[in-house]
């Protein structure tokens, strides 16, 4: 009686798994795979990995080769190891430290995998075919590069000699389901107050600044904003990588573009800006402002192009004025800081403080109106606010939203544009 096969390591695997792959590569018309329906692929490189693995020596039970001809068929058609996590809708982001370090972020935490690559050439085999797709090169010449996925997510590789340990990549994941505002409000970024508000100041075209830190939610919450954009108005968004998702009729999405292997053609979101004001746009998304084209933006603000929103890096409402001020310096125009605070407080309406909490929660902690100048300083008021009142045990943050009792000043501009605003809505609730 022959004796029953043992499991295979996961180190044989991986030795028949790049045989195998070597072997279909050599196998496979590549030329026809580009031509052919994905499905009708997938059937023809099965029927090859059936042949290729029953002549393998390792044995394998049956799980162990459906698991090693999906792997395989990952890394011919997808991002090998990463395509597990690209298919699960819970991950936000993966972030590849080094070939054998993948972590993921899950409801605003971090987590390690056991998800590896083979090694530092497996790994920039696959951020190759990420950024060969879309037009652009990673080598020593160009070590970092920012591109995107076919479904919209973010993706930053950098490779030595700047990444000490081996290539790192981060995917910043978007679903193809973009969370709405009803969703915001089931997971508590904000209460029904503070969302009937800022719808409020979308439609009567009051300019909006998003403010908060990395990964805490700035570009959803820009998404949910666009929603309620006018079908009826002409919009342009400007963006490093292309991700927002708008679903008016009337949209146009223009993109940076980094420079040639020459070091030349670089198209930065200030030429953007320059050529949006000559396309007659109704509103203009930034989808982040982080340079000299601040300058741009706050210009185009203050001379007509209302209704405009952007977002920025930066902890609090007051952090992000100093930030846009310091941008503005950027252009070397050597205008004087009053000048450029005048604009600053002319220009933005609303900022929006988005923040990450400790327990991976993202909440609106400040939703604060600019009132003018006083002296050289521009002023400005807390409508409604987050108080955090501690952490439980479990690491749970608690706390909550609540006005502070202020009515805003452009709560007449809403009423003019036929906005009306509860009486109610501003008045302080005591917490018992």
């Amino acid at each position: 009686m022959p004796p029953t096969p043992t499991p295979s390591t996961r180190t044989d695997l991986t030795a028949v798994k790049a045989a195998i792959h070597r072997r279909l590569i050599q196998k496979l018309n590549l030329d026809r795979v580009n031509d052919v329906r994905r499905e009708d692929v997938r059937r023809e490189v099965s029927l090859i990995l059936e042949e290729l693995v029953v002549g393998e020596s390792t044995p394998m039970n049956l799980q162990e080769r459906e698991r090693l001809s999906t792997e395989v068929l990952d890394e011919v058609f997808g991002l090998g190891p990463l395509e597990p996590l690209l298919a699960d809708p819970t991950v936000s982001d993966i972030l590849v430290n080094t070939f054998n370090k993948i972590y993921v972020e899950r409801k605003g935490l971090l987590e390690a995998t056991n998800i590896q690559f083979r090694d530092d050439a497996h790994l920039m085999s696959i951020i190759d075919r990420i950024v060969s797709a879309i037009g652009r090169r990673v080598d020593e010449s160009s070590p970092m590069v920012d591109a995107r996925l076919p479904d919209g997510s973010r993706v930053n590789a950098i490779i030595p000699p700047l990444a000490v340990d081996g290539p790192c990549l981060s995917i910043r994941r978007f679903s193809r389901d973009p969370l709405t505002a009803d969703d915001l409000l089931a997971n508590h970024a904000f209460t029904a107050p503070m969302l009937e508000l800022l719808q409020g100041c979308v439609k009567a075209r009051l300019n909006i600044l998003i403010s908060g830190g990395t990964g805490a939610g700035k570009t959803t919450l820009l998404n949910v904003l666009s929603s309620y954009l006018s079908d009826r108005e002409r919009i342009v968004t400007i963006e490093d990588a292309a991700e927002l998702q708008l679903h008016q009729e009337h949209v146009v999405r223009l993109e940076t573009r980094p420079p040639n292997i020459e070091g030349k053609g670089a198209i930065y979101q200030r030429q953007l800006l320059i050529n949006c004001l000559r396309m007659r746009p109704d509103r203009i998304i930034v989808g982040e402002v982080r340079g000299e084209e601040a300058l741009d933006m706050l210009q185009a603000m203050n001379t007509g192009h209302d209704g405009s929103l952007t977002t920025i890096h930066a902890n609090s409402p007051r952090d992000a004025l100093s930030r846009l001020e310091t941008m503005v310096a950027m252009s070397a125009l050597n205008i004087p800081d009053s000048a450029v605070r005048r604009q600053i407080a002319s220009a933005i309406d609303v900022v929006v403080q988005i923040t990450r909490l400790s327990d991976g929660t993202r909440k609106v902690t400040n939703l604060t109106e600019i009132t003018g100048m006083e002296g050289d300083v521009v002023t400005m008021q807390d409508i409604f606010v987050f108080r955090k009142r501690g952490v439980r045990e479990s690491g749970e943050v608690m706390g909550e939203f609540m006005p502070v009792g202020i009515r805003p000043k452009f709560a007449e501009r809403l009423a003019v544009t036929g906005i009306p605003l509860p009486a109610n809505m501003f008045e302080v609730q005591h917490i018992r």
